[in-house]
Order: structure tokens, then sequence, then C-alpha cells
């Protein structure tokens, strides 16, 4: 039966006529394709084809930034492509077949973040610290979801961040500020101390720690949502983009899906690629791509601030 969604439900959908059109966008690339010798022509483009097919046809030291989304180890159907759940070393052995490779199109000032949750984060750890240095996990509070009756409820996820050179890489905190509201003032002389009156509260703007509790998950009343069953949001995208590149870097994201990595990257004046296995999702993702030419907004960040969950901004 055809899905009939609510009036005020935001959820992308495609036309035919959209389909068309977004389909001729897309780039594809297979084994057969001859090695690309520069990146330029690629750039701001979304690859339709298979990772390991796709891959080594990319030039090597390419990227800025690489944000890396694979299935989890779990049994989940993305649109028709289905990943099953595996032992422990064959999911090991599944991230080793492209780890090693897609490391390599990171430039050597570039950052990884790779993302899992708590029943592959072992083995994505292992995998990653065989061709980077390790320098954080970021575990991320996920609020969507059911309760659990018989065990305790997964509510979060994590990202692991790695470098090539631990020496020389770029980080800017400054621009990942979290505002949060003030429910103890303390005053110092009687005057504020660490935070600043606003007409709607009192507020302090603080260093992000490893723990966010401040991502909303995407869902039906958001214009970012779509269909894919794991879409990370554009505000959890953005805290990396922001803390790992620059302006005008190349933001590269083997494992697409709907297009979260591209779009927070243009709409942070980031060049981006995509490799995308599904084409409906590529068609999401550069239809998501069409809609950040008018609206550069990204729910629960403006201003240059990361506001709390709920807040309203």
């Amino acid at each position: 039966m055809e899905k009939v969604r609510a009036k005020n439900n935001r959820t992308l959908t495609l036309s035919e006529s959209e389909r068309r059109e977004f389909r001729k966008k897309l780039i594809s690339l297979s084994m057969e394709n001859e090695p690309v010798s520069q990146i330029a022509p690629l750039l701001d483009h979304t690859i339709h084809g298979e990772l390991l097919a796709v891959l080594p046809k990319l030039p090597d030291s390419f990227a800025d930034l690489i944000i890396c989304d694979p299935p989890y180890n779990l049994s989940k159907n993305f649109g028709g492509n289905s990943f099953k759940k595996r032992s422990v070393s064959q999911y090991d052995a599944f991230l080793d077949s492209w780890m090693e490779l897609l490391c390599k199109k990171l430039k050597p000032t570039g950052s990884l973040y790779l993302c899992g949750d708590w029943k592959c984060t072992s083995s994505l750890q292992r995998s990653l610290e065989k061709h980077l240095t390790v320098m954080n996990r970021i575990t991320w509070q996920r609020e969507k979801g059911r309760g659990a009756k018989a065990n305790w409820k997964n509510g979060m996820e994590d990202i692991w961040f790695a470098v090539k050179d631990p020496d020389n890489y770029y980080f800017d905190v400054e621009s990942v500020k979290i505002k949060r509201r003030v429910l103890a003032p303390y005053r110092e002389n009687g005057k504020a101390k660490d935070w600043q009156e606003e007409d709607d509260g009192k507020f302090r703007e603080t260093y992000p720690s490893n723990f966010w509790d401040d991502i909303s998950i995407p869902f039906w009343s958001m214009p970012e949502n779509t269909d894919h069953p794991t879409q990370k949001p554009e505000k959890l995208y953005a805290k990396l983009i922001l803390a790992s590149s620059h302006p005008g870097d190349v933001v590269f994201d083997p494992f697409l899906g709907s297009g979260t990595a591209s779009v927070t990257a243009k709409k942070l004046d980031r060049h981006y690629l995509g490799i995308e296995i599904n084409e409906e999702y590529c068609l999401w993702a550069e239809k998501r791509l069409s809609m950040a030419e008018a609206s550069k907004e990204i729910q629960g960040y403006s201003d240059g601030i990361f506001w709390e969950r709920n807040s309203g901004k």
C-alpha cells in the first residue's frame, strides 16, 4: 500500500520528474573506469557506485575530512541492499577490506570520524588504529526509540576521531561552542560571571566535551528528514565539519546514505564528495543539496552557536 503522510509531515519525497532531473547529476565509477588523476571534476557531486569499485579510482590524499558511517554489525535493509549481522571476526574483516584504502584518501593533515554503536565500536577502534592515530571517542545521545523491557535502552552512539599526524592537524574548538541555559547564575562583585543575560533567559557559552546530549534525530516535522533507516542529523555532522575543516576544504563520505555529510558541508561552505550504492538514496541526497541552495539553515545551530536540544533554535 502507498504510504499516506500527514498534512504537516515534511519528510522528503521525490516526483518522477525530479528523479529524472537528479539522476543526470550522478556520477558513475566502476572497476572498468580508469583511475581519476584529479579530484576537482568530481567535487560537489554524488558518486553512484559500490565502495570497493569506486575507492581505487579516486586519487590519494584528496580529502581534508572524512566522515564515515558504515553499516553497523546489525541486520538492516537499506532500501533493498541488505546488510547481515555477522560474527565479530567477520565484521572486522569487512572493515579491514576497505579501511586502509579509505585512509589513503585523507590528506597528511586530515581528520577522519568513524560512526558506530556499542556493539561494533571495539571493531571500529581496532580497524582504525591500524592506519591512523585515534584522538578521542565521542559519545552522543540518540534519544529516539522505544524502551527495552529486558535490557537497558540503547540511547547512545559513538564517533571515533582519528588523524594522520597527531602533531599536525586542524581543530577549531571555538567554532563548536554550545549555548546552555544557566539555572543557577553566579555573580562576582554583583556582576554576572561567565554568563550573559538575554531577552529569553540567562545563557553561558561552553566548550564541548566528548559527550554530546544536544542532538535531535531527524523526524517527520523536520525538513531534513528522509525515509533512510539510519539517517544522521545535520547538526551532528556540522560539529565535525566546523571543528575539523576550513571553509573551502573537501569533506568526503564513502557511505553517503541520504546525503547528510554532503548537504551539511555545502551549507557550511565546504566542498563535498560522497559515494552511495543505492540510487534512490543518491537522488534523495541530490534533492537535499538542491534545497540547500535556498536555505543553509541547520536546526539547532544559529548565529555561530550550537543550542541545547529542544531550545527552539
